[in-house]
């Protein structure tokens, strides 16, 4: 299992680059089988035909005709044979490049799916961990900053470049090998490059952090569920000051590593372009003067395939540092990929449930300085009304995440029929969950697609109207002009329902009624609800989940009398449990918690009243 720090993959590491192409190559052709093949064929006619077709072969074959004394008719004949090869080309290029703009959307979506698949499947303790959402970034920047097509390009045009390479320096052979020795510091170019490319992968990790705060405050902005705090307070100005201290940062990292790279990029035209050209120049010039061994013909094709072999050179140097730099960012996506869950799957299938039983559990989140839950012993039987209680921070979520299996405990057991819940596959085992988290989210969908949570039919649509009748929200959803197809907001349909946090939190509670289940979780649902309609729903919910074990957790005691059993927490262990009746009668945390609740609601209605 890989090490957490994986996340965090620092720009020293050293990364092997021709491992990572090839790993690119294979994902890539794993999306599209058609995208590389394309775009070589494109590259290798389009990059052929300028440098040596046109730029080489065909000025030495005119400038021979012409100094041998050949008739027009044979010039002809050439210009026609070079126009033939130019439309072939041509053609080509463009087949080349239409099917690869289409294999490209094909490859964006494949892709895409993919990481959406496995950010979708990693543990859900990994969306606690900034630097998850850092490598999260990184994987996608291989799509978000076009490097996915860049790559492409820059494959194709390595192969291109290279023949066109290989065909012209067989032209300058020809005329003189000497010519070749001042090709060698083109060489050195690709050296300068790989480590140019090494100090743009540094700077541009080190400012991830930034960037995602950024991009944070730039979503932010755009979001219905802040608009109303920034309009109303002066967090605007704070998360403003964030954003510009990001781009502050970013500027002097940027700083930071610009002498390097402008070394770099000084060191790579000097080896790439000065030495070749002055040093061809001046050779071919001391021979074509002085007669020695170059007519006009030879010395116009060597000043032109010298011109070309620099510029294919430089131009496989400048593609072969993109690539080795984009290696870097596919490792980010190789280790994305390559992540394995903690929560693993056990060899059972989860039966019908009969008993839930935690054991010893303690519980501690990565980084924490003291446990969330420490020795928590409870059993709940089928068929039970189960209520969490506790204040704000006493560890009730907690203990939900770890009945589904978000997180494994440090130590203890929570058992399952019988069997360490470690035991069964994750996906048998939470089926037997129905869940309504206290941080419910809607989507700008219809509300029968946010309640059955796919495209509805219509006896589906009927199925839903029953679910959001019993969490109360019919009442309000049945007045909408298009009833439950409303589709949730106005973001995207000028007609889109505007309902109340109340409503909406009902809408979400009514997703457990249509589910198959034998355990019902919720997590403070009822948070936007007043007592009498949170009295309602729990008693909605009792009354339809016969035989159904139920278990919710508040810190609002209005609808505990309806529980078969009570566990109250207090600083993550269990202070006490029993039925409604006899917490009262020991007048413990919980009576004394009642008590100042119950005294509270008496308070406001008095207060009405007079």
């Amino acid at each position: 299992m890989p090490p957490r720090r994986r996340w965090l993959m620092h720009p020293d590491v050293k990364v092997p680059v021709f491992k990572n192409l090839l790993f690119a190559v294979k994902i890539i052709s794993k999306s599209d089988k058609l995208i590389l093949p394309m775009a070589v064929i494109q590259q290798i006619f389009n990059i052929l035909f300028i440098t040596f077709f046109q730029g080489v072969l065909f000025l030495r074959i005119l400038l021979i005709i012409v100094q041998d004394g050949g008739s027009f008719k044979t010039f002809v004949k050439a210009l026609l044979a070079f126009l033939a090869v130019g439309v072939v080309c041509e053609m080509l290029t463009y087949i080349g490049s239409y099917i690869s703009s289409v294999s490209q959307k094909r490859v964006y979506k494949n892709l895409n799916n993919m990481i959406f698949e496995k950010a979708s499947d990693v543990d859900v303790a990994c969306y606690e961990d900034p630097a998850f959402y850092d490598s999260y970034q990184r994987a996608t920047q291989i799509l978000t900053g076009s490097i996915l097509f860049v790559f492409c390009s820059d494959f194709a045009t390595v192969i291109g470049a290279f023949i066109s390479f290989i065909a012209i320096i067989s032209v300058i052979l020809t005329i003189d090998p000497k010519y070749l020795f001042f090709l060698l510091p083109c060489a050195l170019v690709f050296i300068v490059e790989l480590q140019k490319s090494k100090i743009l992968y540094k700077r541009d990790m080190d400012m991830t952090t930034n960037n995602r705060i950024k991009a944070y405050t730039q979503r932010t902005v755009f979001l219905k569920d802040y608009a109303k705090d920034m309009r109303t307070s002066n967090i605007f100005a704070v998360m403003f000051n964030r954003y510009s201290q990001a781009v502050q940062r970013n500027i002097s990292i940027i700083k930071q590593y610009g002498w390097k790279l402008f070394f770099y990029s000084i060191t790579a035209s000097l080896l790439g372009e000065l030495i070749p050209v002055v040093g061809t120049y001046s050779l071919a010039s001391y021979q074509f003067i002085n007669n020695a061994g170059l007519d006009i013909s030879g010395f116009s094709v060597v000043l032109s395939s010298i011109n070309s072999v620099r510029m294919t050179t430089m131009n496989i140097a400048d593609c072969i540092s993109d690539l080795a730099n984009m290696a870097l960012y596919f490792q980010n996506l190789k280790d994305f990929f390559d992540y394995e869950k903690k929560v693993t799957d056990g060899l059972l299938v989860a039966s019908d449930f009969e008993s839930l039983e935690i054991k010893n559990l303690t519980f501690k989140y990565p980084g924490a300085e003291k446990p969330s839950l420490e020795n928590v012993n409870l059993k709940i039987k089928k068929g039970q009304t189960v209520a969490l209680v506790g204040v704000n921070g006493a560890g009730k979520s907690t203990l939900v995440k770890l009945l589904l299996r978000f997180y494994d405990p440090d130590e203890g057991q929570i058992i399952y029929n019988g069997h360490d819940i470690r035991e069964y596959t994750v996906e048998s085992y939470r089926r037997k969950f129905a869940t309504v988290f206290q941080d419910y989210k809607t989507f700008a969908l219809s509300i029968n697609e946010n309640v059955i949570c796919h495209e509805c039919s219509d006896d589906e649509k009927e199925l839903a109207k029953d679910a959001l009748i019993k969490s109360g929200a019919w009442d309000k959803v049945s007045t909408l002009p298009q009833g439950a197809d409303s589709v949730l907001t106005r973001e995207f349909d000028e007609y889109g329902a505007g309902l109340s946090g109340g409503e909406i939190q009902k809408t979400a509670v009514a997703r457990m009624f249509v589910r198959d289940f034998d355990i019902a979780i919720l997590d403070e649902p009822s948070s936007a609800l007043d007592p009498i309609a949170e009295y309602k729903m729990y008693e909605n919910l009792v009354a339809t989940t016969n035989e159904k074990t139920v278990i919710y957790i508040s810190h609002r005691l209005s609808s505990t009398v309806l529980s078969d059993i009570i566990f109250v927490l207090n600083n993550g262990t269990i202070v006490e449990e029993g039925t409604h009746n006899t917490l009262m009668e020991q007048g413990g945390e919980y009576a004394k918690m009642f008590s100042l609740q119950a005294s509270s609601y008496n308070g406001r209605e008095v207060k009405k009243d007079a």
